[in-house]
């Protein structure tokens, strides 16, 4: 059975707004380095549209794009992606599947059918899968900033705190902390 490992940047006051991080070749080597050692992405629906909006015009060449920025486009384009949607069902982007019905058996099942683990992505969805114990690692980008505004993390709450053991801390040149805990159990 793979981990479902929860990854995100995230500033000191919480914000998980995509636009507020340093997208630098540090921060972009945390994130490619996460998705090669994974089996798949999980998004919800918001998450996936965000990165179809983008990613896949990158790896055709259709959008300038440095080397690096392309080649993990690319790679991106090869990995399975799962999205849970009660809202959209069609999901064209390649290697994209729907994942509907119970979300605990099919996040489970996922799990279950992925050894090299899956990659959580979505804020929304993490809260939910969180509440039904399905998170096993986390592995969130601090970056070195106050922004004053949201979405932030774990906004709906959670029934009860999580506690997490350290793995590693990794300071970056940027000022970011690559930060990976695990769920003490």
């Amino acid at each position: 059975m793979g981990l479902l490992t929860f990854s995100l940047n995230v500033t000191l006051d919480g914000c998980v707004d995509h636009q507020e991080g340093i997208a630098d070749d540090e921060t972009h080597a945390f994130f490619t380095a996460l998705m090669d050692g994974g089996g798949a992405m999980l998004w919800g629906r918001v998450t996936y549209e965000l990165m179809e909006s983008a990613w896949p015009a990158i790896a055709r060449g259709d959008v300038e794009a440095p080397p690096a920025i392309r080649e993990w486009a690319i790679a991106l384009e090869a990995k399975p992606k799962y999205v849970v949607s009660s809202t959209r069902s069609d999901f064209p982007w390649t290697n994209s599947h729907h994942l509907a019905g119970d979300l605990r058996s099919r996040v489970q099942s996922l799990k279950d059918a992925t050894p090299a683990g899956v990659l959580l992505g979505s804020g929304k969805l993490a809260t939910a899968l969180d509440r039904l114990d399905l998170i096993d690692e986390y592995r969130f980008l601090v970056q070195p900033r106050i922004v004053g505004h949201g979405p932030t993390l774990y906004e709906g709450g959670l029934p009860s705190t999580r506690r997490l053991e350290l793995v590693s801390a990794t300071p970056l040149r940027c000022g970011a902390v690559a930060m990976h805990y695990r769920r003490a159990r």
